[in-house]
């Protein structure tokens, strides 16, 4: 039979796990909030992060919700909003990365947990003489470097809700960019077909004309020739506009089975006036990159801290001893346990670890850098993205209408042919695609103006929500 443990190490026991007990625990949403109020705050919209099959059906139910799929019609995405809050709850990458979260609130509660107190048990005997020793430790270098380690962990696991609150921000700006252009697609398809079909009557009109000598072959020859060219066009919208719609439902994670508006949304009437100096003030300011950058700068200046601190001596156990022998009475003692640097004095440790912040260091100056730089670019891309689109909605557009209604009348008063009014639809055809890619563009480069920020146009939030 074991002897009993003395009243010394049944102190030291319970004082370890009472600390034990004091330590922390994982959360239960696993740090998940203050993600989701970062995207409520930028995006108006909040991920989900679909831990339980519970969660998981809620947003299966969300999803069908939004795509208005009641099993009676075909699911339809209404607007780029919709499919944004989507993606942020249903989109398998954005899934598989919240889990990070989890492994580093793992490590953050770990850092925070006493070590196990160690017991060993030794029993020898000589004869009848029996000895019996009995020791428990604790290391004490990890209990007097826990506050740091916990400070350390706790700027990490910061930095990890920062980079998942960016990758959520990343996300919603592809999926906005991929609604604006499988929109585009469709739109320009819609068109192509349109512009299909009025070739092939000129086709069909030149042939029979030709063939009753009434139209020369070059002329039938050029009408044939461009509804070929119709066909290629055509067959080229469809394979971009299934390509797009792919693009857009696997941002979405769902199947690619739902139809979209025929149309863009309108241009706003005017885009603010603010230079490139308060687009790059804003970026610094809203971007979640170069927050994360400076959250790890300082978690590894504690670091480099805590490694010099603990140059010399990184192992220090504590443990209470007690030793029976037969006869005697029971010896009561302590012990310590220390590493002796003999031969690593930690130069090693200490010079990684300065090489690690310095690194850090220049990656923070790099993402400030890149910061400024993407704000610069994307406000310029979509400034002139924005006037290229008005040009054409306000000028270029209306007067090729107004031409073809000349070249109506005109052909009403027998002043040219059919075929001139054909070749006017055909210029006018050019000038409407031409359109519908400008009017994307700008839709484009307005998402992505918005992640290069880090968040909304504070300046154009009074033009209100897009349709």
């Amino acid at each position: 039979m074991i002897p009993s443990v003395s009243r010394p190490l049944r102190a030291l026991a319970v004082a370890a796990c009472a600390l034990l007990a004091g330590c922390a625990s994982l959360s239960a949403d696993g740090g998940f909030g203050p993600v989701q109020d970062i995207a409520a705050r930028k995006l108006g919209q909040k991920p989900a992060w679909n831990r339980t099959p519970e969660d998981a059906r809620r947003s299966e139910a969300r999803v069908a919700q939004l795509l208005q799929a009641d099993g009676q019609r075909q699911p339809r995405l209404a607007n780029a909003d919709d499919a944004v809050q989507i993606a942020l709850i249903n989109n398998p990458e954005l899934q598989a990365a919240f889990s990070e979260l989890g492994i580093a609130e793992a490590d953050l509660v770990q850092a925070g947990r006493l070590p196990n107190p160690g017991f060993s048990f030794a029993r020898t005997h000589a004869g009848d003489d029996i000895k019996i020793e009995r020791s428990l430790t604790l290391g004490l270098m990890q209990l007097i470097t826990l506050p740091a380690a916990s400070r350390i962990e706790a700027r990490r696991f910061e930095q990890v809700r920062l980079r998942l609150a960016e990758r959520v921000l990343a996300t919603a700006a592809q999926t906005r960019q991929a609604y604006y252009r499988a929109v585009a697609s469709r739109q320009g398809l819609a068109y192509q077909e349109q512009v299909e079909q009025a070739a092939e009557a000129a086709h069909e009109l030149a042939a029979q004309m030709a063939a009753r000598g009434n139209f020369s072959r070059l002329d039938a020859a050029r009408e044939q020739l461009f509804y070929a060219e119709t066909q290629t066009q055509l067959q080229r919208a469809r394979r971009t506009a299934q390509q797009d719609q792919e693009a857009l439902a696997r941002l979405l994670g769902v199947a690619p089975a739902f139809t979209l508006p025929e149309r863009l949304p309108e241009l706003p009437p005017q885009i603010a006036a603010a230079d490139v100096a308060d687009a790059e003030r804003q970026a610094m300011t809203q971007r979640l990159d170069v927050q994360a950058a400076r959250t790890e700068l300082d978690g590894l200046r504690d670091s480099l801290g805590l490694t010099r601190a603990t140059r010399f001596i990184n192992v220090l156990d504590l443990g209470a001893l007690r030793t029976s022998e037969s006869g005697k009475a029971p010896e009561i003692g302590y012990e310590i346990s220390i590493e002796i640097p003999l031969f690593d004095w930690g130069q090693a440790r200490v010079a990684k670890a300065e090489a690690i912040y310095m690194q850090s260091a220049h990656k923070l100056a790099a993402a400030a850098l890149d910061a400024r730089a993407q704000a610069r670019l994307a406000w310029r891309e979509r400034q002139d993205a924005y006037a290229l689109a008005r040009r054409y909605r306000d000028g270029i557009v209306p007067l090729r209408k107004r031409m073809s209604e000349e070249n109506l009348l005109r052909y009403n008063g027998m002043l040219i042919s059919v075929f001139d009014l054909l070749a006017d639809a055909r210029e006018q055809a050019g000038a409407v695609s031409a359109a519908i890619e400008a009017e994307r563009d700008f839709w484009i480069a307005d998402a992505g103006l918005q992640q290069a920020l880090g968040g909304p146009v504070e300046s154009n939030k009074e033009q209100g929500k897009q349709p």
